[in-house]
């Protein structure tokens, strides 16, 4: 007696659409995983890295320093070349989540202003006592040689340390050490120290612009004021610290800026 057995040809069938879709279902798990190990290393393994980096070089600047007599006073600093009397040109845009910085560009200068002979290696350190941050600083505010090393940079044609005018700094908010992750939670009257060689300036915080575009230039003149927000800034000469990077967090779409004046 012969048995026909129905649809047997429909079961066989079964078995490589399964295969197919488990071979998506391990390629799609994969790919995540592969992704999720990237963002792990951006966010979390380069921090560590920067982070580390960034306090040695405290470290060795600060054993140098104790070995060294202590530098002049800005006023007694050779003029510079990186130094121009034009105004700073205008930021580009750019898409990495942790640009932090203006453009590069000079802005106007003023007697007693120079920039270290190094550019883009550390020279001083910044203390902001009420966040914890202990960073140093360096010339210039490239991406790959300063500011993902950790560092804070110096906008090129501004003001030094304790000197009239604006000495202008730039720091990632999130990865590569984000030395800037909590200035928000600075308010007036915190202290934010720069230490040159032997030489202390202390700051105390006095405005804070939210929110600005990335093209406000005006933040970082030497009288500081936002030309997207002119409410927000000073109206007469002085000595001037300023803190910029990215808002909101993990992108570059607009800029957050702390201003601070120089403690007599």
């Amino acid at each position: 007696m012969r048995v026909v057995v129905q649809g047997g040809g429909r079961r066989g069938r079964r078995p490589g659409l399964a295969g197919v879709l488990w071979g998506a279902a391990e390629l799609t798990v994969t790919v995540g995983v592969v992704v999720l190990l990237l963002v792990v290393h951006q966010v979390w393994w380069t921090n560590r890295q920067a982070l580390a980096a960034a306090h040695e070089q405290v470290r060795e600047l600060e054993r140098e320093w104790a070995g060294s007599s202590p530098s002049p006073a800005p006023d007694a600093l050779p003029p510079s070349s990186s130094e121009s009397s034009s105004a700073p040109s205008a930021p580009s845009a750019s898409s990495s989540s942790s640009d932090s910085s203006f453009p590069s560009g000079s802005s106007p200068a003023s007697a007693g202003r120079s920039a270290p002979p190094a550019q883009q290696s550390a020279y001083g350190v910044l203390r902001i006592p009420r966040i914890g941050v202990v960073v140093p600083i360096a010339q210039g505010v490239d991406k790959r040689t300063v500011l993902d090393k950790g560092y804070v940079g110096h906008y090129p044609g501004t003001a030094q340390p304790g000197a009239e005018g604006n000495f202008a700094l730039a720091g990632h908010r999130n990865t590569h050490g984000e030395p800037f992750r909590y200035v928000n939670r600075l308010r007036a009257g915190d202290e934010l120290t720069v230490e040159v060689r032997g030489q202390r300036y202390t700051y105390a915080v006095g405005k804070i612009l939210a929110e600005t575009s990335e093209r406000d230039t005006g933040v970082i003149a030497p009288v500081p004021r936002s030309t997207v927000r002119p409410e927000y800034g000073y109206g007469e000469p002085g000595a001037y610290i300023t803190l910029t990077t990215c808002t909101p967090e993990y992108t570059s779409a607009h800029r957050l800026v702390v201003w601070g004046t120089l403690k007599r």
